[in-house]
């Protein structure tokens, strides 16, 4: 289980800058969610995305205080690790995970990992370097986008898991130069005993600013709820939004 936070912004800014004054509480969060960090910045006129990740808690985390403080774009992923049972902590199993132009971060579990390799094409079973049913949840997600584009794509890709795998939730953010997706598809139900029926909310403010999603738990006063079994899919060029029903 994780906690996923997500922009895209007319200028280049920071994560604590387009979150708001909540930003310490929602870093706080890595007191549960302390398997790992990392931070994944994507320009809309870059070609690869950066990435920096570590497996230690994030609050605590000197390195993580320089990520945040040091990486200024107009796009960026950020990730809390709680590892699923039975996964390795490791950097290799940290998100974001980067291809390309493209980053990504999940929150939930599907299992086996194992479940989602019949969707994932070789070139992209070769990149894999870690155990996480996460990794390879993206990579299955651009073997779809290579057969369909980007948008048609993630949904078809998410569709195959919802109907083929067992899973608690594969909510996930996705990014490249010029789109950035939010998925929220979860089951209630399968929360962690000691979260409420908020747990796997995504919610997401849209301003002057740019566009910024994240998960609960942390005050985000005045944003809106993404409905379970959708996706925002947002244009990075024109920052048109619409959400669509999976």
């Amino acid at each position: 289980m994780c906690r996923l936070m997500g922009y895209v912004s007319h200028e280049k800014t920071s994560f604590p800058q387009i979150a708001g004054a909540g930003f310490d509480e929602f870093v706080a969060l890595s007191s549960i969610h302390c398997h790992g960090w990392g931070v994944s910045t994507i320009g809309h006129d870059e070609k690869i995305a950066h990435l920096l990740r570590a497996a230690e808690m994030a609050h605590t985390s000197p390195q993580f205080a320089s990520a945040i403080s040091e990486s200024r774009a107009d796009g960026g992923l950020l990730h809390l690790r709680w590892a699923t049972a039975g996964l390795p902590i490791s950097e290799n199993n940290a998100h974001p995970f980067i291809y390309r132009d493209f980053t990504f971060t999940h929150n939930g579990s599907i299992k086996p990992p194992s479940s989602l390799e019949p969707f994932i094409g070789p070139e992209f079973m070769a990149n894999i370097t870690g155990e996480t049913d996460s990794e390879r949840y993206f990579y299955a997600l651009l073997t779809s986008i290579e057969k369909y584009g980007f948008i048609e794509g993630v949904l078809k890709g998410v569709a195959q898991i919802k109907n083929a795998c067992e899973y608690s939730s594969i909510n996930a953010m996705i990014m490249n130069e010029e789109t950035y997706i939010a998925i929220c598809e979860h089951d209630p139900a399968k929360r962690p005993s000691f979260g409420d029926e908020t747990y796997y909310e995504l919610k997401y403010r849209s301003d002057a600013e740019g566009v910024v999603v994240a998960s609960s738990g942390w005050p985000q006063e005045g944003w809106v709820v993404l409905p379970n079994h959708h996706v925002m899919v947002v244009d990075r060029k024109t920052f048109a939004m619409k959400i669509v029903a999976l």
